[in-house]
C-alpha cells in the first residue's frame, strides 16, 4: 500500500528486482551530508565496472582520491552495504551514489556476472542468513541464569523506586517554591536532577526531566506547559510506585516509560509491510532511528527502533515507498513497537498508500491510544483528502470537503519537508502519513492526488 517508483521505469520482474526511485534511495541516507554527497555520485562519471543481477545485488568501482577505486556493493534485499572506503556511515555516500545510478541509468548499471570481489561478500552474507534459519546451527550462546537475571531485575527496580521517590520530593519542592523561580535557576537544576535519574537506572525519567529544562522562558504560557509536564511526571512516578496494583498492560507501559527494556513477544506476523517513513533523532550520546511500517493484510502499524552510539547512525535502513514480505514480532498487544524478523524477498514497488481517513479520525485514534498510555506524545495516522493551508502563524491540514482541520506541529514549520508538502499539493488534496499528538501533526510522507509518487518529507 505505498507507491510505485515515482516516475522511473522499473525493470520488469522477470529481469530481477525492480529498480527503485531516486527518492526511495535518498530516504536511506543517514543524514543530510550523506544525502548531498551521494547525489553528486549518482552519475556515471566516477563509476566503472558497475552492474547488477536478478538476485538484487548491485556493485561498482568508484574513483576516489587514492590510486585504487572504492569497491562498493549493495544487497538490495536487505538492504545491506559493503564499501572499501573508510566511512563509518551506513550507507556511505558511495553506496547511495551507486544506488542512484542503478535507479536512473539502466545502461550503465546493466545485468552482468557478479565480479569475484563482490561475490565474496554477497555469498558470505547470504550463507550466514541461511545458517541462521537452520535449527541447531550457530554458536548457541548459553542460556542466562534465570535466578541471576531475577536478582538483577529486583536490584534495578529498587534503584528506580528510590529515584522516583526522590523525583517526587523535588517536584514537591518545585511547586512549593513557585514555578516562576525556575526561570532564574537555569538549566543546571534540571540536568543535575536528570543525572540522578540516570544513576537510578531510569533513563525514561531522566529524558522527561531534561525536557522540563527547556520550558522555562520558552515563550508565552510557559508556566502552564511546565505545570502540565510536571503533572505527567508525577503521574508516572505514582504509577511506578503503585505498579503492583495496575492492570498488566498498563504496568508494562509504565515499565517502558521509566526506561526498562521490553522484549518482542510472539507470535510473529508475516505480511506485506509498507515502509511508510524513516527518520533519526539524537540526544547527543545516542541516535535513534524510527521506521514506520504498515501491514497490508493485518492492517497493523509497526514501529522499528534501532540505535547508533558515538555519532554513528543506526545500521537498519529500509527504502521508504516500497513493500517487504517479512515477519514482524510486536512488543505486546496495542503497542506499535516491533522487531523485524526474516525477510522473504527483496523490497518491491506498490501502487497505493495505506488506508486513512479525515482529520477527525486522527484525533479519535490519538484519543483512544491515550487511554492505554497517558504519556503518549503522538500516534501514527494517515490522512486522506487533506490540503495544507496557512493559518496566519503556521499551517493546517484541512479536509478537502470542509470538515475539520489539524494544526501542523511547530517543529515541522522550520523543515524543508513542509514546503515539499505544499508544493506537492499545489492547493489540491493529498494523502499524508505522520504522527499526531498534543503538539500537532508532524507530516512524514505524502502522496499526490494521482498517487504517482511517494514523497518522504523528513
Amino acid at each position: 500500500m505505498l507507491l510505485s517508483n515515482g516516475g522511473t521505469a522499473p525493470a520488469s520482474m522477470d529481469q530481477g528486482v525492480a529498480r527503485w526511485a531516486a527518492e526511495q534511495v535518498l530516504s536511506l541516507a543517514p543524514d543530510d551530508a550523506s544525502r548531498k554527497a551521494g547525489s553528486k555520485l549518482g552519475a556515471a562519471g566516477p563509476w566503472s565496472g558497475a552492474g547488477c543481477d536478478p538476485s538484487g545485488a548491485v556493485w561498482g568501482l568508484c574513483k576516489g582520491s587514492g590510486s585504487k577505486p572504492y569497491q562498493t556493493v549493495v544487497d538490495t534485499t536487505g538492504p545491506a552495504y559493503k564499501c572499501s572506503c573508510p566511512s563509518r556511515k551506513f550507507p556511505c555516500k558511495h553506496a547511495l551514489g551507486l544506488l542512484l545510478l542503478w535507479a536512473c541509468d539502466e545502461q550503465t548499471v546493466a545485468h552482468s556476472e557478479v565480479p569475484e570481489w563482490a561475490d565474496e561478500w554477497l555469498s558470505g552474507r547470504r550463507n550466514r542468513a541461511a545458517a541462521k534459519e537452520q535449527p541447531g546451527t550457530g554458536s548457541g550462546a548459553k542460556s542466562a541464569d534465570p535466578e541471576a537475571a531475577r536478582r538483577r531485575a529486583e536490584r534495578r527496580a529498587e534503584r528506580i523506586t528510590a529515584g522516583a521517590t526522590e523525583l517526587e520530593q523535588r517536584l514537591a519542592d518545585l511547586l512549593r517554591g513557585g514555578l516562576a523561580a525556575t526561570e532564574r535557576s537555569g538549566y543546571g537544576l534540571w540536568e543535575e536532577t536528570a543525572a540522578r535519574m540516570v544513576d537510578a537506572q531510569a533513563p525514561g525519567l531522566a529524558a522527561r526531566v531534561r525536557e522540563l529544562g527547556a520550558i522555562p522562558g520558552s515563550g508565552p504560557g510557559w508556566p502552564v506547559r511546565l505545570l502540565e509536564e510536571c503533572s505527567l511526571i508525577h503521574l508516572l512516578d505514582s504509577a511506578w510506585l503503585g505498579r503492583e496494583r495496575l492492570p498488566e498492560a498498563l504496568a508494562a507501559t509504565v515499565r517502558g516509560r521509566v526506561g526498562l527494556p521490553s522484549a518482542a513477544e510472539g507470535p510473529a506476523v508475516r505480511d506485506q509491510w509498507l515502509v511508510l517513513a524513516q527518520y533519526d533523532s539524537a540526544d547527543g550520546k545516542l541516535t535513534t532511528r524510527r521506521v514506520w511500517l504498515h501491514g497490508r493484510e493485518s492492517e497493523r502499524t509497526a514501529l522499528l527502533l534501532s540505535f547508533g552510539a558515538a555519532g554513528r547512525p543506526p545500521q537498519l535502513a529500509l527504502p521508504v515507498g516500497l513493500m517487504i514480505d517479512a515477519e514482524v514480532t510486536p512488543h505486546g498487544a496495542g503497542r506499535p513497537r516491533a522487531e523485524l524478523g526474516t525477510q522473504f524477498g527483496p523490497p518491491v514497488a506498490i501502487d497505493t498508500p495505506p488506508p486513512g481517513g479525515p482529520c477527525a479520525s486522527a484525533a479519535d485514534a490519538y484519543g483512544q491510544a491515550l487511554r492505554d498510555d497517558p504519556w503518549l506524545d503522538s500516534w501514527p495516522v494517515t490522512l486522506t483528502g487533506v490540503i495544507p493551508v496557512p493559518d496566519g502563524t503556521g499551517w493546517q491540514l484541512v479536509d478537502a470537503d470542509g470538515g475539520a482541520a489539524l494544526p501542523v506541529a511547530a517543529a515541522a514549520l522550520t523543515r524543508p519537508g513542509l514546503w515539499k508538502l505544499v508544493a506537492l499539493a499545489g492547493g489540491r488534496p493529498v494523502t499524508v502519513f505522520g504522527e499526531f499528538g498534543h503538539r500537532g501533526f508532524m507530516p512524514l510522507t505524502a502522496w499526490p492526488e494521482d498517487m504517482s509518487e511517494t514523497v518522504p518529507l523528513i
